[in-house]
């Protein structure tokens, strides 16, 4: 006969007066988590009820009887709870408390139920949060509501409901911990659920699921907010305009990213064309817009010279007021450890109201403007940026003609400022160009085929201006540089001359990304503006000047000079005979360009350049790209990307090589061989690009000089 299995009794439930029961010490919880006992106090009010009863037993006198009071080893923080509502009078002493009663001298010791109560306790699994805060929001309740029934920040509250949107497909993985709650995370930047699941289709097969990396794929069809076209529309007007928004919000996304790419480029057209229109009021004879300008795209254009317009007594007064606070603040801290933060604001407001009276308007000569125009774009913060005042060649003649004609006495125009205040009537009719640029074309072989020839003409356009740069710093270089080129002149030429020597200005026939906004470039800029704020302008005080010049500012002067004139760019190589540079010419510019950037320590990593997918890895085979993370990072990274696609692996290089400062071959030094070495071989050839198996449909174009400098 089978024996009966015996069944267990539970513990009975009672109401015992709140002031029968005392903490326990048997409590094992000692560490405070969760919600604060006041928030758990809240919530016990408005709800006028406990979710769960407390755990007690009697308390025994030393003769083993019942005192009537009650220990509570398991409940503690709701007992907390229930004595702070007590001590403010909400509750009644005698209130009573749902409790479970265990019997006194029981086996189990209390520790052991305090345990168990806190152990076999399981936490409400993330995913049923979110539905459940889904639920409350169908049913009426607010995002504040929620947030303040369960004591969280509103922004948990939005989370919590962005993830609840995500793809039920993938809700189902999540919660059979088929994919981590980051990466979950990670899927709420879009609300597009068949995106959504394709791009975790990829990613699962690949093993490539980073969170980062999934949050990457789902935004590669769309632009930054921080990109420069959406800062100068303004992500207020897009989405006026219909235009979605991704936007996360468990990350720093610095605003999102603007989906429809094609709404946005228009928006940008149109509101640079009407910035255009406004100028053209102002009466120039053409404006040329592009979202931006090629470096030297000036060169070779006379450039009028335009006086700012003086200030009115409120303004001037408006300056002093500005420049005395903005001093006192300076001096009052000049000696302080810290500045405080309100003062270190407070002077950042002060810079930028100063630096808006210096970028003030220009007056030019009224017989001048008819004859000349301006250029229009963008700087890399998207703020309007309009370059007034340059007259091209064909309009030399009909503006010295105007000007040489006009009366001094004129009335001069005003030109508007960047933000597109409108001056003077329309004199005639602006003629208004619009300009674009073609997208490279994507390359999708793993060969480690040769650098194309643009991609090279690019790479040494960078490393010309950043060689420039450094050079005008380095007079001494300079000197050697310029000397150099005279005595080759003088000691290594068969046919006699006079003494002629000078500098032509290096015109680059090629744009790489980002050029004009380069460090390098910004800095020639700068250095020219200021000399060509102290030349004076007269030729022949120009010699007076010259002699006057102390010997450390002639030496640099000499520098800046001599500097304009350095060419390190690779071109491709004329075979038949023509104007074009000859391979020997080539090899020879490249070998002294390269001995000149050792003598001044050239860095092209620390001039600004940066291997990107714009600047090369999107411009290289996959093997390119591979041999470059391998290069910089090893074997081991390489490894981790060489599954992907083209362009994913671009992205992902550019990110590996962060920080590392690897250079391609074309902005490195080139190898020397030493005497020492036993070796009479010659440097290394040229790589096979240089042979120009790669077509290009650029070529570099000679273009004649803007001026010259000679040395007599």
């Amino acid at each position: 006969m089978a024996k009966a299995v015996q069944k267990i009794k539970l513990s009975p439930s009672r109401d015992i007066a709140f002031n029968k029961l005392v903490l326990s010490q048997s409590n094992v919880r000692r560490i405070k988590a969760g919600i604060s006992i006041e928030d758990l106090a809240e919530d016990i009010s408005r709800r006028e009820k406990l979710l769960q009863s407390l755990y007690v037993r009697p308390i025994l006198d030393g003769d083993g009887q019942d005192t009537g009071m009650f220990e509570v080893p398991a409940g503690g923080r709701r007992y907390r709870a229930l004595e702070l509502l007590v001590k403010q009078k909400r509750l009644a002493k005698t209130a009573p408390i749902p409790c479970i009663v265990g019997e006194a001298g029981d086996e189990i010791s209390a520790e052991e139920d305090s345990l168990a109560e806190n152990v076999h306790r399981v936490a409400l699994h993330p995913l049923d949060q979110f539905r459940a805060f889904q639920t409350l929001r169908e049913q009426g309740r607010s995002e504040e509501d929620i947030a303040a029934i369960f004591f969280v920040s509103l922004n948990v509250v939005k989370q919590r409901l962005r993830l609840a949107t995500v793809s039920p497909k993938l809700l189902d993985i999540y919660a059979d911990d088929g994919m981590s709650l980051e990466q979950l995370m990670a899927f709420s930047v879009t609300a597009d659920h068949a995106r959504q699941e394709q791009v975790w289709e990829g990613v699962n097969k690949s093993g490539y699921d980073e969170p980062y990396q999934i949050r990457r794929v789902l935004t590669e069809r769309a632009v930054r907010a921080s990109d420069k076209r959406a800062r100068f529309v303004g992500v207020a007007a897009y989405e006026t305009a219909g235009g979605n928004v991704l936007r996360d919000l468990f990350e720093e996304d610095g605003g999102g990213w603007l989906e429809d790419i094609a709404l946005l480029e228009r928006l940008f057209a149109e509101k640079l064309r009407t910035e255009a229109e406004t100028i053209a009021t102002e009466g120039w004879k053409w404006i040329e817009v592009a979202p931006s300008f090629p470096y030297g795209h000036d060169h070779g254009l006379r450039r009028l010279e335009g006086e700012p317009a003086d200030l009115s007594t409120e303004e001037q007064a408006s300056l002093d007021a500005l420049q005395a606070e903005y001093t006192a603040l300076q001096e009052k801290y000049e000696d302080a450890d810290e500045m405080p933060d309100e003062v270190d604001t407070r002077l950042g407001e002060l810079e930028q109201a100063l630096a808006a009276f210096e970028d003030r308007p220009h007056i030019f000569d009224a017989a001048a403007i008819p004859h000349a125009g301006a250029f229009v774009s963008i700087d890399i913060e998207g703020t309007l940026h309009v370059e007034r005042g340059y007259v091209r060649r064909e309009d030399e003649t009909a503006f010295v003609a105007a000007t040489a004609e006009s009366d001094p006495e004129a009335a001069a125009v005003t030109s508007g400022s960047d933000d597109g205040d409108q001056g003077a009537p329309v004199v005639q009719g602006s003629v208004i160009t619009m300009a674009g640029q073609a997208a490279p074309d994507e390359e999708e072989d793993d060969a480690i085929r040769p650098l194309p020839d643009r991609l090279v003409m690019e790479l040494t356009a960078h490393r010309t201006l950043a060689l420039q740069d450094a050079v005008a710093a380095h007079p001494h270089v300079a000197m050697t540089a310029l000397l150099h080129k005279l005595c080759a002149d003088a000691f290594h030429r068969t046919y006699g001359h006079c003494l002629e020597a000078g500098v032509r200005h290096v015109q680059l026939p090629v744009q790489a990304p980002n050029l004009k906004e380069s460090a390098s470039a910004k800095s020639i800029a700068a250095r020219h503006e200021a000399w060509r704020a102290d030349i004076p302008a007269d030729e022949a005080a120009l010699w007076d000047w010259l002699v006057a010049l102390d010997d450390a500012s002639r030496l640099a002067l000499l520098a800046y000079c001599v500097s304009n004139g350095i060419n390190a760019l690779f071109e491709k190589v004329d075979r038949h005979g023509g104007s074009g540079i000859t391979a020997h010419g080539l090899t020879r510019r490249l070998d002294q360009a390269d001995r000149m950037a050792r003598a001044v320590d050239l860095d092209m990593g620390e001039a600004g350049w940066r291997p990107t997918v714009d600047s090369y890895f999107g411009r290289v085979t996959k093997g390119r790209i591979l041999e470059a993370v391998r290069e910089a990072r090893g074997e081991s990274s390489a490894q981790l990307i060489d599954h992907l696609k083209k362009s994913e692996m671009a992205k992902e290089a550019e990110r590996l090589l962060e920080g590392t400062g690897w250079l391609p071959e074309p902005l490195r030094f080139a190898a020397v061989v030493s005497p020492s070495d036993g070796s009479d071989a010659p440097l290394e050839p040229l790589p096979e690009f240089l042979s120009g198996e790669e077509e290009e449909s650029s070529k570099s174009e000679a273009s004649e000089p803007p001026h010259a400098i000679a040395a007599e």
